[in-house]
């Protein structure tokens, strides 16, 4: 498996994690909670699809990140 593949894995489930509490928030805090039944599945699955490119593209800034400070320590 691909480094970004592993990491994204790993990212994906907290990005969505965020957008699906985003999502509940606008909804009960609004007028749409009259709506709710209907509009959460509808955003459990928007939110899993907008995590997917989303975790891909934070995968590339953690693995930098990390090679940065590997590369500053000195090799035993």
């Amino acid at each position: 498996m691909d480094t970004r593949l592993r990491i994204s894995v790993l990212v994906y489930m907290m990005v969505q994690a965020v957008l699906f509490g985003v999502a509940a928030i606008l909804i009960l805090a609004t007028p749409l909670t009259s709506h709710a039944m209907s509009l959460f599945p509808w955003f459990i699955g928007v939110s899993a699809v907008v995590s997917l490119p989303l975790s891909w593209m934070i995968a590339p800034h953690l693995r930098a990140r990390f090679e940065k400070r590997a590369v500053l320590l000195p090799e035993a």
